[in-house]
Order: structure tokens, then C-alpha cells, then sequence
């Protein structure tokens, strides 16, 4: 008989921040700095240990409450996936259950138990591969990637279903606010298509898109000419 050895892993909760930031006009990912081993210096998502009286999404807003000081309600996240590798970490077996968290601000940020600093990290991409950057610090996605744990391979797989809802559910879209421009939406596209602005034509966005973002008017702005039309989600889209 083959002796059975039932797992009895930890549950952690992962969350893949996003916002916008709109000097940069890029997406952003907020990181910490983890301040203890395993992966002690190593930048890393927010994370936290699953309590025995709480619920995985639950947590995940708990997670937001205690790193970055942001009350949201439970609307705010969507599971992602669970990682079970069993390598994914050393010691004791972990399994993580990710969330994705849209805000449409970037509060200041504080770092919060367990972490030494925190920072946003801009979404952009170099000859075909995402990349995470702060200033001149640059982390790759790719499987050498200087993330802790099996970050590069959560964040990956976020990228890949925001990209793959683009076109009929980008919830994506809601690190811009409750309402946007049709160049804001672009922007948050282009980063994810791995393109520019300027080729994704106008026109053609807003036909190909126009089930899934409502008009709702105009933005108020000071420069001349016509102000650009604001758009939201459609029901449904979120």
C-alpha cells in the first residue's frame, strides 16, 4: 500500500493593487518591500495569512485595510486564481489565493507590518516583455524575475486576463474612476496590447467598444476646442 500524506498547507491571501497614475498615464501595481525571510529586501506583492474565522475575500479587504490604510467594500476585488506549486515556497507549504483590487486613486502609502517600504510600480513593457518600474529601479515579469515567491507568475497571470476581458468585460478600466475619456481607456489598452496610444484609432474604439462603455457627457476642461465625451461601464461590464 502507498502511504497517503494529506497536505495541511497554509492559505495565503495575495493582492495585485492596480491604479492609474495620470502623469504617467501608465497602470500601476503596488509592491512592498518585505522586511523579513523567507525573500528578506525582495519586492513583492501584499499578502497576508487567511484567518480561521474569515473568508478569502475577506481577507483580501483586510489585506488593503492593515498595508496601504484603504477601507473598501467587498465590490472592489475579484479572485484571480490559486497557486499550488509545491515550491512555490520553502518551509512550511503555502498555497495563495489571488485577488485583483481596482482603485481609481492612488492614496499615500505607508508601509505596514511585515514590510519595509511600499511603492507604485508602473505597468509598462520592453521588446514584447512586461516590466514593473519605480524610477530606475526596473523588475522584469520573466521566470528570473527578482519578485519574491511566485510574484512574477501571479502578476503574469493577472496581465493576461485584463487583456483576454479587454473587449467584453475590462473591469480594468475602473483604476480610472467611476467615469473616463475615450484617451484614458485607450491608454490603460494600449499598455496591456503592448502598442501606442496613436494606433488604436479613435473611431474605430469607440465602434468596436460601444455595448460596453455608456456616454454619460462631457469633461470639464480649460483648454479650447470641444471638451472630450465621458464614458463608464456599461451594466454588466463590472
Amino acid at each position: 500500500m502507498v502511504d497517503k500524506i494529506v497536505a495541511r498547507p497554509l492559505i495565503t491571501i495575495a493582492n495585485i493593487i492596480w491604479s492609474f497614475n495620470p502623469q504617467t498615464h501608465l497602470p500601476q501595481i503596488l509592491l512592498v518591500k518585505r522586511a523579513y525571510a523567507p525573500f528578506k529586501d525582495r519586492w513583492a506583492l501584499p499578502e497576508t495569512l487567511l484567518r480561521s474565522n474569515e473568508s478569502a475575500k475577506i481577507a483580501c479587504i483586510r489585506l488593503i485595510k492593515d498595508k496601504i490604510g484603504v477601507q473598501l467594500s467587498n465590490s472592489a476585488t475579484e479572485q484571480l486564481a490559486t497557486f499550488t506549486n509545491p515550491q512555490r515556497v520553502s518551509g512550511d507549504r503555502a498555497l495563495a489565493i489571488a485577488y485583483m483590487t481596482f482603485l481609481p486613486v492612488m492614496p499615500q502609502l505607508k508601509a505596514g507590518y511585515g514590510a519595509t517600504e511600499v511603492r507604485w510600480f508602473s505597468l509598462n513593457f520592453d521588446h514584447g516583455d512586461f516590466l514593473l518600474q519605480n524610477g530606475e529601479l526596473v523588475l522584469g515579469l520573466s521566470d528570473d524575475s527578482p519578485l519574491a515567491f511566485d510574484h512574477h507568475q501571479i502578476i503574469g497571470t493577472a496581465i493576461r486576463r485584463i487583456k483576454n476581458k479587454l473587449n467584453y468585460q475590462p473591469t480594468i478600466l475602473q483604476i480610472l474612476g467611476p467615469t473616463f475619456t475615450l484617451r484614458q481607456a485607450r491608454e490603460v489598452y494600449a499598455i496591456f496590447l503592448q502598442t501606442t496610444v496613436e494606433k488604436i484609432d479613435n473611431s474605430n474604439f469607440k465602434k468596436t467598444h460601444r455595448k460596453i462603455f455608456k456616454e454619460v457627457g462631457t469633461a470639464a476642461t480649460k483648454r479650447s476646442g470641444r471638451p472630450p465625451k465621458l464614458f463608464k461601464l456599461a451594466e454588466g461590464c463590472i
